[in-house]
């Protein structure tokens, strides 16, 4: 990569902003992508087409959501707690937010939560320059107890059941988060059943 991009080759999506910041006008920037070094992903962000590193779809949905969070079975599948796999990337978003266009691919999958349930339990993971947020394990689980019927009972007792087995699990956290989130009564329900 020559010198008048910097973007190191760690990073596989790029904001606009971090291109201006490293000097590139607008000209640049074009010329970047008709070279193919740059692909233009909306409005706020680009691919990097020099990109060395491992990939994940999690990076798109930063690039298209970037205030959403990955959820439900996404984020699920990522803690290890299911062996389903989504055919989209479930994200939430704030009730009220806004998002313009979504790619064909990675298909994404918004839910729109009460303010109260998106603002528990985000966490930011970052991956040499990638970042994206997600909901940590005792959220996911709570949530996937609320949303059962949309994510499916089996993936729900599955998601539990391998949660419950973990050494790492904190109990206390999915418990005031169930309660929290008013669903203390059904997150005890399937804990009777499989406890």
């Amino acid at each position: 990569m020559d010198k008048s991009m910097n973007i190191p080759d760690d990073q596989m999506i790029v904001s606009l902003e971090e291109l201006k910041e490293q000097g590139l006008s607008y000209y640049k920037i074009n010329k970047l992508t008709s070279e193919g070094r740059l692909s233009k992903l909306n409005n706020k962000f680009y691919e990097n087409m020099n990109y060395r590193g491992t990939e994940s779809d999690f990076y798109y949905a930063y690039a298209y959501a970037p205030s959403g969070v990955i959820c439900l079975l996404s984020a699920a599948v990522y803690y290890g707690l299911s062996s389903f796999s989504p055919d989209a990337i479930n994200v939430a978003l704030r009730r009220k937010a806004k998002i313009s266009a979504l790619p064909e691919w990675p298909e994404i999958h918004i839910s729109y939560f009460t303010d109260e349930r998106f603002e528990l339990g985000i966490r930011t993971v970052e991956e040499g320059k990638n970042r994206f947020r997600i909901y940590d394990i005792e959220k996911t689980v709570v949530d996937t107890v609320f949303y059962r019927e949309k994510v499916g009972i089996e993936e729900t007792k599955e998601i539990l059941t391998n949660y419950l087995s973990r050494r790492e699990r904190n109990l206390n956290r999915l418990v005031k988060y169930a309660e929290t989130l008013k669903c203390g009564e059904i997150l005890n329900n399937y804990l009777e059943v499989l406890v």
